[in-house]
């Protein structure tokens, strides 16, 4: 049974190609001669009113007119290509009318219509009159035994005549026109998909709009790379402040008061508790040295938090590994151990798996963690699986520092965490050696 539904499935598919290619072929006669009526009238009314003050209304106008024909085109071409063809439109609906014409007048794309909806009257007139007389010859020799006796033509050539005017001709055209059936289904197909192309060649996105966007996306990337920095340099400025120099400064603050204590002619003075001086400057110095390695732990925890010293020395699976010894979950670190990166890379890389495990544990209940470390061709793949609960908020603060690390380095971080679990944390980035 799966073979003939297969079957009937693929043929159906065809069919439906071929209409489609079939209507958009047949409507480029009607649709090409409106564009191009609609082009000749737009370049003469705009180009008589361009020396007045109406000019940039009329071009303004005249082009939202043209785009909207483009958009119907790229719809059309959709009908072949299976998909609509994307907008290749800048936004240019702020600032003064100059501003708008200069925006407009500058896209590729604006005089890219143009020239389709010009050349679309020929070609669609071609195209369209061509597929209707193939459908209408092949279909009308497939049905010649229905109306052929009703056109007798006795001077008819050979070997026309035989074919129309006997009732075994009639039905040979029939067997004939059934045999190039396929044929003319491909015609179609092929004439529909060569004028969609060429559709998709002058109305698509180009490499304009690409680079503008590039452009800005570079752009924000940029700014959001500053606000993390600034961010990043603000947190470790308070992090100083209020541990390891506050610790510092009460060290200091002890020191000066066993120096004291330890002066000349004070050694043996009672201090406060009716303990010798001396007595009392030891203690100090004890509590200014417990002091000074709670500021020097402090400074080894920040320093871990800019850049763990581990991954300089032993690289980014030796850090993971050491990160996931302390973790209280479980966690499972794949890759190969001897593989090194960019510093920028193994950096942003730690980070998301630092993030990965500690969410895990904090916010996912999860018991245990798999990472995950490997290349593949000239991409770093980073995947943090957990078991936990999922639904995690990818627009997170914690992401959202995370996902602005990497865009920096032309990055990818995606987050998958549906309920109930697992959540998959996968990062990509670009590494070329």
């Amino acid at each position: 049974m799966s073979e003939p539904i297969g079957a009937a499935a693929s043929i159906g598919a065809v069919v439906r190609r071929t209409t489609r290619a079939l209507a958009y072929l047949a409507s480029s006669l009607v649709v090409g001669a409106a564009g191009f009526a609609w082009t000749l009238v737009a370049a003469l009314a705009v180009g008589l009113v361009s020396i007045t003050h109406l000019g940039g209304p009329a071009f303004l106008g005249a082009t939202w007119v043209t785009r909207r024909f483009a958009d119907a085109e790229r719809r059309r071409a959709g009908w072949v290509l299976g998909a609509p063809i994307g907008s290749p439109y800048l936004p240019a609906d702020r600032g003064t009318i100059r501003e708008r014409v200069t925006a407009v007048a500058t896209q590729p794309a604006t005089w890219r219509d143009f020239v389709w909806l010009l050349g679309l009257f020929p070609v669609g007139l071609a195209a369209g009159i061509a597929a209707i007389v193939v459908t209408v010859v092949d279909l009308g020799a497939i049905t010649a035994p229905l109306w052929a006796w009703a056109v007798p033509n006795p001077h008819a050539p050979f070997p026309v005549k035989p074919l129309m005017t006997t009732v075994p001709g009639r039905f040979g055209l029939t067997v004939i026109g059934t045999a190039l059936l396929p044929v003319a289904a491909w015609l179609l197909r092929r004439g529909g998909h060569l004028l969609a192309s060429g559709a998709h060649g002058l109305l698509a996105p180009g490499r304009h709009r690409d680079l503008v966007e590039e452009t800005a996306r570079l752009a924000e990337t940029r700014r959001r790379v500053v606000d993390a920095q600034a961010a990043e340099l603000r947190r470790i400025e308070r992090d100083l402040h209020d541990g390891a120099q506050a610790r510092i400064v009460a060290a200091g603050m002890t020191l000066a008061l066993a120096s004291r204590k330890l002066r000349p002619g004070t050694a043996d003075r009672p201090g406060t508790d009716n303990r010798p001086g001396t007595a009392n400057a030891a203690a100090d110095v004890e509590l200014a040295r417990r002091q000074l390695d709670e500021a020097l732990a402090e400074l080894r925890r920040l320093v871990r938090g800019i850049h763990p010293p581990i991954l300089t020395d032993r690289g980014l699976h030796a850090a993971v590994a050491a990160l996931a010894g302390d973790s209280p979950l479980t966690v499972t670190v794949l890759g190969d151990e001897a593989d090194r990166y960019p510093a920028a890379v193994e950096s942003a890389a730690y980070f998301v798996v630092a993030e990965g495990i500690a969410n895990a544990g904090k916010h996912a209940d999860a018991t245990s963690c798999t990472v995950s470390l490997s290349r593949s061709g000239d991409t770093v793949n980073v995947t943090v699986t957990d078991d936990g609960r999922g639904g995690a908020d990818a627009t997170g603060s914690g992401l959202d520092g995370l996902r602005r690390r990497i865009e920096a380095l032309d990055g990818t971080l995606t987050l998958t965490s549906p309920p109930g679990g697992p959540t998959i944390l996968h990062a990509e980035f670009p590494c070329a050696s």
